[in-house]
């Protein structure tokens, strides 16, 4: 007598549809989604040009620091360095930007006011390996007092205002060294920056009496002199950091607007944190009933 197959055939179709509801559950807690990306840091290069666009001083560098001027920066062509690798869609944000200030370098610069600022894109086409090309270039007003000029590696206004875009000021006896991913900077300047006074009628002079000066009482001393105060020594803290190396534009606005989830095509896989709990509870009830059901169905096929 031979026995019926039956069994093993039921158990082997349980154990089937347990592995088929049970993989795309552990798959979903085991998957995880990559990001995209792949820009990386550029170093950026720059020049001063004059007014008939040829170079003034030393001509594309890299270098930092701060630097007093004769006569003020009021364009800078920027560009990418050669020998580097710039993927497509990859932007780098430039900015440069003039404040009036209250000293000729940054030790005695003190509050700072934001008067001029400017911003261009470099992505692969302004890499110095493209040869001889126009370059784009940031221009701002030129300072007739106390100022300082930055040139720096984002497109945050640093002006003190608390919008969206805007960023801290710099400001030396708090130490507030912005604008953040410096490039260089130069101070210079050699009057006070004083506020326009509006037009007003001059007085017209009237007699007076001139007054005597006041004795004091006897037996009281004379009011002692008093001295002018003096200029305040620079502090010994260092100027801020500088680099060549600027971030990539971390997003792009999007160009139209973004589709609603219902048009939006799902992610391929869920990380475990993140995987729905109810698809995960539901899967789990499937190959519990699946599975007491099987069970029956063979010890009633073996009793029969």
């Amino acid at each position: 007598m031979t026995r019926s197959p039956r069994p093993r055939t039921s158990a082997a179709l349980a154990a089937t549809a347990f592995l088929a509801c049970a993989t795309p559950l552990l798959g979903a807690t085991s998957a995880s989604a990559t990001t995209a990306g792949g820009c990386q840091s550029a170093t950026v290069q720059y020049r001063i040009v004059g007014a008939d666009g040829n170079p003034v001083g030393a001509d594309w560098t890299s270098q930092g620091g701060f630097h007093q001027w004769d006569t003020a920066p009021g364009t800078v062509e920027v560009r990418l360095a050669p020998g580097q690798t710039v993927g497509d869609g990859c932007k780098y944000p430039v900015s440069l930007a003039e404040y009036t200030t209250e000293g000729s370098n940054w030790y005695t610069s003190g509050r700072q006011t934001l008067v001029d600022h400017a911003t261009v894109y470099l992505t692969a086409a302004d890499l110095a390996d493209a040869g001889d090309r126009t370059w784009q270039k940031l221009s701002v007003k030129s300072p007739d007092c106390y100022g300082q000029i930055d040139l720096y590696g984002d497109d945050i206004i640093y002006d003190g205002k608390s919008e969206e875009g805007h960023g801290p000021a710099p400001y030396q006896p708090d130490n507030i060294v912005t604008p953040y991913h410096l490039i260089a900077a130069w101070n210079g300047g050699d009057k006070p920056c004083t506020p326009e006074e509006p037009d007003s009628p001059t007085p017209t002079p009237s007699e007076s009496t001139p007054t005597t000066p006041s004795t004091p009482p006897a037996g009281q001393p004379p009011a002692p002199e008093t001295t002018p105060p003096t200029t305040p020594s620079p502090s010994t803290s260092t100027t801020p950091p500088t680099t060549p190396d600027v971030p990539p534009l971390e997003s792009t606005p999007p160009a139209t607007p973004t589709p609603s989830p219902s048009d939006s095509t799902p992610p391929l896989a869920e990380t475990g944190s993140s995987a729905p709990a109810g698809l995960i509870a539901g899967g789990a009830a499937v190959v519990i009933a699946l599975g007491a059901g099987t069970i029956y169905m063979t010890r009633r096929t073996r009793r029969s």
